[in-house]
């Protein structure tokens, strides 16, 4: 075995972006769920005295803290309250069923821009986009026709998965070895744990199993949900049994769930790859195992449209927005104790299928959000 194999020229671009890497410690100031709390800028408490540009953001049903999605969405409106005369609000929702009272309770606290995580704020603020036609809004992960006062962001996340696929699938094949963790490349299996079973995580996984079967088609997948985007302990059961099963490697779509998946790589001397941000440093106690993570720049596009509010211009952001490959936006990241130690092959494989996107040579079954 290697270990730690050296990788050279092949695998220079997958050097690690740490500007997609998100730290709890950005959301520390939530509130309870559907209240309002404060964070960031300069008032502490979601205003500076009302010169300023003010911001909430509703957070998905995996909540703040979740080391991924949600604190990748806060990561934007940090930087832009360095940046700007702006405040942020955080308002924890992890009830789906309250989004649409609880997106009308936050309208009517008088926000520049509320930020809605998650495609499962999509029906809610179909009906209050028009119910506050005067309320600039943010979407994340789908889009609302018709309506001129709601910027949403669409994420390529299949083009994301796709990337974790071949990562995934890469390394299977490879004899590598790392303090204590190995593959099994005469196994050739990998898995993948969901968070709930709903139509956009089944589209990560179709995705993730497209991007595998482009490496090999003869490389297995195993497929599971552990039930929510918060119980760690049932996506760590799920992985257990996929590892038990000839698994080496691992990918979650699970959110806050995702540590269950590395605690259970770390557990069994396997490995794991991240989601949504640079996760072995935001689960850094797992930095050993997270072989690379694939990522979106979520953070990129909160920081923008809250910029274009305090400048004037969120107009130009109204309507379907997208980050994909071709933006620079969607990518795969090797993790931080790896750097320089995983294959050359590697690298290759993850600009071919990035290249193979921009060049619109690669069709995916699966859109961003659904099958």
């Amino acid at each position: 075995m290697t270990n730690g194999q050296k990788s050279s020229d092949g695998a220079a671009t997958l050097n690690r972006r740490t500007v997609l890497a998100s730290g709890s410690a950005l959301a520390t100031g939530t509130a309870l769920a559907g209240c309002l709390g404060g964070n960031g800028g300069d008032g502490g408490d979601g205003s500076d005295g009302g010169t300023g540009t003010e911001v909430a953001i509703i957070s998905s049903p995996a909540g703040f803290d979740d080391n991924a999605f949600n604190d990748n969405a806060v990561q934007g409106l940090e930087e832009a309250s360095n940046d700007y005369d702006l405040t942020y609000t955080t308002v924890e929702a992890t009830e789906e069923a309250q989004y649409e009272s609880i997106q009308a309770d936050t309208a009517e606290s008088d926000y520049d821009l509320i930020v809605c995580v998650g495609d499962n704020h999509t029906d809610p603020l179909s009906t209050n986009a028009s119910e506050y036609p005067d309320q600039n809004w943010m979407l994340i992960n789908n889009v609302i026709e018709g309506a001129d006062n709601v910027s949403g962001w669409i994420e390529m996340n299949n083009e994301m998965s796709f990337l974790a696929g071949v990562a995934a699938g890469v390394m299977t094949q490879q004899d590598f070895e790392y303090e204590g963790s190995s593959t099994d490349p005469d196994g050739m299996t990998v898995g993948f744990v969901g968070g709930e079973d709903i139509p956009l995580i089944n589209a990560f996984e179709q995705s993730y199993i497209e991007g595998v079967e482009w490496v090999d088609d003869e490389i297995e997948v195993l497929t599971g949900y552990g039930g929510s985007f918060s119980d760690t302990g049932a996506t760590n059961d799920v992985a257990e049994s996929q590892i038990d099963d000839g698994a080496d490697i691992v990918w979650h779509a699970a959110s806050a769930a995702g540590g269950g998946v590395f605690s259970a790589a770390q557990d069994n001397g396997r490995f794991a790859l991240g989601v949504d941000v640079d996760q072995s440093v935001a689960e850094e106690q797992y930095q050993d195992v997270i072989l690379g993570s694939a990522v979106k720049a979520l953070n990129e596009a909160t920081y923008t449209v809250s910029g274009a509010v305090v400048e004037g211009n969120f107009s130009e952001y109204v309507g379907e927005q997208n980050l994909s490959i071709e933006q620079g936006s969607i990518d795969f990241i090797v993790g931080q104790a790896f750097e320089g130690e995983l294959p050359d092959t590697l690298g290759q494989r993850i600009e071919e299928a990035k290249t193979g996107f921009e060049n619109d040579e690669i069709d995916l079954t699966c859109g961003p959000t659904s099958c």
